[in-house]
């Protein structure tokens, strides 16, 4: 079925198979994912697609500095008709969630986000709401402009599951967009799955095997970005191991198998990581990217 998806996918979105492939992730784990990009990706084309396919509900928020709590989960109102006060959902009321340029939002409104993406229930009026299953956002940012935005707390940073940079297209790719978009010629989606195909989905990657060596070997990873280090304040915390360990079974499951190898972990390791290693002051004088230190752990402790 994965398969199926992803050529459905296919034909509307032009490359970006980093993107896609995040996007089942999530799915397929019940985790969030934050994607780093410029504008013009084709971030809201994907989920928006992804959701159709799937016979899901979608929602977008443009997040911007006037944005308040309330247009995200809802409010209670007076009806004026009955003389009682009834509750106006918000937006975060959907499967999948589309929180664009999420930076450009005060910190009261990411805050907002919190008790929706850990605990899948949001609370209006002292009312306590369960959101549907499946319940994923996908949050964007963009790396381009910083002024009039809003750097995440580390602990909203932390309920992602991974951060994913994702550039340009590449020539190919690009021209093939042109043509596409100039003379639309996009294919018509099917939708071929429903929510429950989904949870049966979810529920063979937990099944897939992962060998007590290599679930080692994920702790060895996690600690070792909290050893005392010069570019390092901070290290990862006990969700990224949880993550990591979900994120593995995940891909080995879309690469067809029902066992996890080293390669799955760590093809996976700089999405989970990136955004829970907190640099130094010195990392950013010395220009030493998170990347970079991530590839540096990974060389010094040998795979199963």
């Amino acid at each position: 079925m994965i398969n199926s998806i992803k050529t459905e996918m296919k034909k509307v979105i032009v490359g970006q198979d980093k993107m896609i492939d995040a996007l089942l992730i999530g799915l397929l784990t019940n985790g969030h994912i934050l994607l780093e990009g410029v504008p013009g990706l084709a971030k809201t084309l994907t989920i928006k697609t992804l959701a159709k396919i799937l016979n899901l509900d979608f929602s977008r928020i443009q997040f911007t500095p006037d944005l308040l709590p309330t247009d995200i989960i809802g409010t209670e109102i007076y009806d004026i008709k009955s003389g009682d006060f009834r509750i106006k959902k918000g937006a975060i009321f959907t499967n999948l969630l589309l929180a664009d340029e999420i930076n450009r939002a005060p910190a009261k409104v990411q805050s907002a986000l919190l008790e929706a993406m850990a605990e899948k229930q949001v609370t209006i009026a002292e009312e306590h709401f369960k959101l549907d299953n499946p319940f994923l956002v996908m949050a964007t940012q963009n790396p381009v402009e910083q002024e009039g935005t809003y750097n995440l707390p580390e602990a909203q940073l932390d309920r992602f599951m991974l951060k994913v940079v994702i550039g340009y297209n590449t020539k190919d790719e690009e021209f093939e967009v042109i043509k596409r978009s100039a003379n639309e010629e996009f294919e018509e989606v099917r939708q071929i799955s429903t929510k429950e195909d989904i949870f049966e989905l979810q529920n063979q990657v937990k099944n897939v095997h992962i060998d007590d060596e290599l679930t080692k070997y994920i702790v060895e990873l996690v600690n070792a970005t909290r050893v005392k280090h010069q570019y390092i304040d901070f290290g990862c915390s006990p969700r990224s191991g949880i993550s990591l360990y979900k994120a593995s079974k995940a891909v080995a499951f879309m690469e067809g198998r029902d066992y996890v190898t080293p390669i799955d972990i760590l093809s996976i390791l700089k999405d989970v990581f990136r955004h829970r290693i907190v640099l130094s002051y010195e990392a950013e004088a010395d220009d030493v990217s998170v990347d970079r230190i991530i590839e540096e752990i990974v060389a010094t402790i040998p795979a199963p």
